[in-house]
């Protein structure tokens, strides 16, 4: 089953980009997955199993930050191919 996620981060420390950033890079190192980042959050794409193994141990390497917040929205479906134009 192919699913979304959109993800935020929230270290809560002074220095908080170089979390966010490591964060990311280490996403991109799931060949299986397709990532986009803007501004606001994270998008990631891909088999269900696939993602959800990758976040579970990419967020708890990041749980090693104290105090670290995510928020997430998961989505039965793939929406990175989905056309948004009409």
């Amino acid at each position: 089953m192919k699913i979304s996620v959109e993800i935020s981060y929230y270290p809560l420390l002074v220095e908080y980009i170089a979390p966010i950033k490591g964060f990311i890079q280490r996403l991109n190192t799931y060949a299986e997955l397709v990532v986009k980042t803007n501004g606001m959050s994270t998008q990631v794409f891909g088999e269900y199993d696939v993602v959800m193994g990758a976040l579970t141990k990419e967020i708890k390497q990041s749980f090693e930050l104290p105090h670290s917040v995510f928020v997430m929205k998961v989505i039965n479906a793939d929406l990175n191919h989905i056309d948004g134009s009409r």
